[in-house]
C-alpha cells in the first residue's frame, strides 16, 4: 500500500512514480558528464547512474509547456535512434507536430534550396549526440533546442535539457506520451486528461 508521502508526491507528478520506474526512464548509463551530474540521484552498485524522478517530471512539464507556445507545424521532433521512431511517429500523428525519424542530413533546417527543407521555430531531439547535426543546424539559425539527455550527454547548444534514459523504447514511449497529453491539453485539443485515449502500447512496442 502506498504511504501518505508517496501519494502526495504522486499527485504533484504528471505520471505516477511507479509508472516512471517501470519504464526505466530514470536509469542512466555508467558514464556521467559534468553537466548531467546535477540530475543524478545516485549510482547503483552495478555502476549505473540513477536520475532524479522529480527533476525528470519537472523538465517534461517545462518542455511540454514550452512546445505549447508553438503551432504544431512550427515544431520538429528528430530521432536518429531507431528505438525512438515509434514514439516520435505516434507523437506526430496525434499532435500534428512534424517529425523526422532517421538520418538527419546537415542543412535540412538551414538550406531552403533542399527538397526536404524543414522549417521550424523550435526543435526537440531524442539524443543530443546522434542528433548533433540537427542541434547544430538549429543553433546556426537561432532555433531553440529541447534535447533528451542521458547521463553521458553534453548540453552544448541546447536550451532545455530533459534528463532521462533516451535509449529505452519504454522510457521514450512514456516520455512522448506524457508530453503529447500535456501539449494537447494546453492547446485545447482535448479538454481533460481522460480524453486522451492513447496507451503505452501505441508509443512503444516493448
Amino acid at each position: 500500500m502506498q504511504n501518505k508521502e508517496t501519494k502526495m508526491a504522486d499527485q504533484s507528478l504528471l505520471v505516477p512514480t511507479d509508472e516512471y520506474l517501470k519504464s526505466g526512464i530514470h536509469i542512466g548509463t555508467k558514464f556521467k558528464t559534468k553537466y548531467m551530474e546535477k540530475f543524478i540521484y545516485k549510482t547503483r552498485p552495478d555502476g549505473l547512474t540513477v536520475l532524479n524522478i522529480q527533476q525528470i517530471d519537472e523538465r517534461i512539464r517545462v518542455a511540454a509547456d514550452m512546445l505549447s507556445k508553438y503551432a504544431p507545424e512550427d515544431i520538429v521532433v528528430i530521432s536518429r535512434r531507431e528505438n525512438g521512431w515509434k514514439a516520435v511517429k505516434m507523437f506526430g500523428k496525434i499532435t500534428g507536430i512534424k517529425t523526422f525519424a532517421g538520418r538527419y542530413t546537415p542543412g535540412l533546417m538551414t538550406n531552403p534550396q533542399l527538397k526536404n527543407f524543414l522549417e521550424a521555430k523550435i526543435v526537440l531531439v531524442v539524443d543530443a549526440w546522434p542528433d548533433k547535426n540537427a542541434v547544430l543546424d538549429a543553433y546556426k539559425v537561432g532555433i531553440p533546442v529541447i534535447a533528451l539527455c542521458d547521463t553521458n550527454n553534453n548540453a552544448n547548444y541546447i536550451d532545455l535539457v530533459i534528463p532521462c534514459n533516451n535509449k529505452g523504447k519504454k522510457s521514450l514511449g512514456l516520455l512522448f506520451m506524457t508530453i503529447a497529453q500535456r501539449y494537447m491539453m494546453n492547446k485545447h485539443m482535448i479538454r481533460k486528461p481522460e480524453d486522451f485515449k492513447y496507451k503505452m502500447d501505441d508509443f512503444s512496442d516493448e
